[in-house]
């Protein structure tokens, strides 16, 4: 499972004109499912993108988390962030999930996110999503479990 988390002021999401996700402060979080992601990646994944130390402190280090600062979690599914781009032109999505199982997994991510935090919203899977954020920094970190 791949994750580009982004350290936004705001971020949302729109499918037909509709905002359907949006958080003011916090991360947003674009997710691709692969062929051999279980539920235990999916967990590993979300514990890292809570716990991330991307936040200032007091002194302006980054080693604040989104459970400490409290903020929110926009969680968008994008299957192209696991292309295969070594060589060509065009991308390969031979390590991409099929579309069912990116679609379970990504139900999974919903269901076990919204037990362990409450400040979360999501995009939704196989839309055609328009994504609106504003980068804090710019801070962007790729995690891979």
């Amino acid at each position: 499972m791949i994750s580009i988390i982004q350290r936004v002021t705001e971020a949302s999401v729109t499918v037909n004109d509709n905002v359907i996700g949006v958080v003011n402060g916090g991360i947003l979080a674009l997710v691709a499912v692969e062929k051999q992601d279980t539920p235990a990646i999916a967990e590993r994944l979300l514990e890292r993108i809570l716990n991330y130390r991307i936040f200032a402190d007091s002194e302006d280090k980054m080693n604040l988390s989104l459970r400490d600062i409290q903020g929110g979690l926009l969680l968008v599914p994008q299957f192209t962030l696991a292309a295969n781009t070594d060589k060509g032109n065009r991308p390969s999505f031979t390590t991409a999930a099929p579309p069912k199982f990116g679609r379970e997994m990504f139900v999974y991510l919903q269901k076990h996110v919204v037990k362990i935090y409450p400040n979360v919203q999501f995009g939704e899977f196989g839309a055609d999503m328009k994504v609106a954020l504003i980068n804090d920094g710019p801070v962007t970190f790729t995690l891979k479990v």
